[in-house]
């Protein structure tokens, strides 16, 4: 249990006094495997606070992670996302807004970029873009499909996915109930490949999911000025 909820618990920025700890919670209810384990509740997280963290020190998210990452392989996915998105953070809340994060996971490095659009309390994603370095890329398609599948699961438990329980009982157990991302909430989906000759080939089924709850938070952010810190963000939006 403590490799399944430490998954992207460990930070990839500059920080000297780091401490990770790890606590089991019994639960009714009964629960099964996703996409990166605890690496997306963690990841979430992390990549919500540089966010805030930038926001009150009056600094681009981009450049604040840049100042704060060593390892050379995050450093290029989050170039490479930012550069093919053309990424430039808004400077008030417009209803229009972008956000990014970094993430690792089974050895790959991702960086997404996501534009959205808030209209009331829906949430519009338009673009993702996300560069993935998974060392050696033996199959490219299958790549860009794995990170694509992965994107509008992602947007799945960003968005929407909630289990409703009330009176002991599971109320949302069918999908007319259960929100899941349609056709229709699939944003443009674009891939960088950052092939690695030099790296052993890594995961790319998971880590593309990673990413995509904190960059669609921080876009929320700025499109709004109203900085969520729980999933589904549609459910918090105020």
């Amino acid at each position: 249990m403590g490799y399944i909820a430490q998954r992207g618990a460990q930070t990839p920025y500059a920080v000297k006094d780091v401490a990770v700890h790890i606590y089991c919670a019994n639960t009714l209810v009964r629960v099964g495997s996703y996409r990166s384990l605890g690496g997306a509740v963690n990841h979430f997280a992390r990549e919500s606070h540089i966010d805030e963290i930038a926001s009150t020190l009056g600094i681009d998210p981009f450049e604040l992670r840049m100042r704060n990452l060593a390892d050379e392989r995050y450093r290029r996915v989050l170039e490479a996302a930012a550069s093919r998105f053309s990424w430039q953070s808004g400077v008030a809340p417009t209803k229009r807004g972008v956000g990014l994060s970094i993430g690792e996971d089974v050895g790959s490095y991702v960086a997404s970029c996501v534009e959205l659009a808030v209209d009331g309390r829906e949430i519009h994603v338009r673009r993702v873009v996300t560069a993935i370095d998974c060392g050696l890329v033996v199959n490219p398609e299958g790549v860009r499909n794995q990170v694509e599948g992965s994107t509008v699961m992602g947007l799945g438990g960003a968005l929407y996915e909630a289990i409703e329980i009330g009176d002991g009982s599971i109320l949302n157990t069918s999908l007319s109930r259960y929100q899941v991302p349609r056709i229709t909430d699939s944003p443009e989906i674009e891939v960088v490949l950052m092939d690695n000759p030099d790296a052993p080939s890594t995961g790319a089924g998971e880590p593309g999911l990673v990413t995509i709850a904190p960059a669609v938070a921080n876009a929320v952010f700025d499109a709004t000025g109203q900085r969520i810190r729980e999933l589904p963000l549609k459910r918090q939006l105020r």
